[in-house]
């Protein structure tokens, strides 16, 4: 199988693609293939849909941060994506895009794009490094997570656990920290522009406490390089849930054992 990212035989390209209007203003389809836990579209394949129509507006190639406010959940059909460009710079250039379903905004987000092309001079400092985890293919398949009915982004997804999460056994007494492996299933490499969706296609760490999110309120994510081919190392946690309302933090690491991606996420227990 071919692992070149633009290929239109992969699921994620293919269901997040956009088209341009005659007007600018641009139209996608958001299909069922990256449900969760619920029948609504996950909201990192909906901003990954909303920023592939920015990335065509702007002139810098990789997403560096982007901030999004979701306002009410995504249904699978048509969209219809607006985008504004609100500054180019020399290194950076920023823009706004919304998608809307049915006349009514779904997602708004804000995002400055540059260009991540590796620069040897650049200094690199990490306090930490990455999950110390078993290789991939050392760690089991769980029955729950193969291909589960219901749940059609763990069909687009593949997740690599070094131990059974206490979660799936009904335990609630757990720490809501989780460390994983993580990949497109269907060969396709990570990039930078789905990095920005990926980061939201954890499993909830609050399982672990025996509460559940699935209303992300605002999500701000950080692309901090391009990653190099293989599985991705992730690393998601909460440390406070109150009112309602809780955390999410999420790492990415490539297979170099490169940061590559980080998100903050605010959302609400159910």
């Amino acid at each position: 199988m071919s692992l070149d990212p633009s290929a239109a035989e992969f699921e994620y390209d293919r269901d997040t693609r956009v088209d341009k209007r005659d007007d600018g203003a641009f139209t996608a389809t958001l299909t069922d293939g990256w449900t969760t836990f619920t029948t609504h579209p996950n909201g990192g394949y909906v901003l990954g849909t909303a920023l592939n129509a920015l990335g065509q507006t702007l002139s810098q190639p990789d997403p560096l941060v982007a901030s999004a406010f979701f306002l009410r959940p995504a249904a699978p059909g048509p969209a219809d994506i607006r985008t504004r460009t609100i500054r180019e710079g020399r290194r950076t250039a920023t823009g706004e895009t919304v998608l809307e379903q049915g006349g009514k905004e779904v997602v708004r987000a804000t995002a400055t794009y540059g260009d991540l092309a590796p620069d040897p001079a650049a200094r690199v400092l990490a306090l930490e490094g990455p999950p110390r985890l078993p290789a991939p293919e050392d760690c089991p398949v769980l029955p729950e997570f193969d291909r589960p009915e219901g749940v059609s982004i763990a069909h687009r997804v593949d997740y690599r656990f070094s131990e059974r999460p206490r979660w799936l056994d009904g335990h609630k007494d757990g720490r809501p920290h989780n460390e994983f492996w993580m990949r497109f299933a269907d060969g396709r490499q990570a990039d930078t522009g789905s990095l920005a969706a990926m980061v939201d296609f954890a499993i909830p760490a609050v399982l672990e406490i025996g509460e559940f999110s699935t209303i992300t309120v605002e999500l701000t994510v950080h692309v901090r390089a391009r990653p190099a081919p293989g599985w991705l190392a992730c690393r998601v946690y909460t440390k406070h849930v109150a009112g309602g309302l809780h955390e999410e933090d999420m790492e990415i690491w490539d297979s170099s054992g490169t940061l590559v991606a980080q998100a903050r996420q605010l959302a609400m227990l159910l």
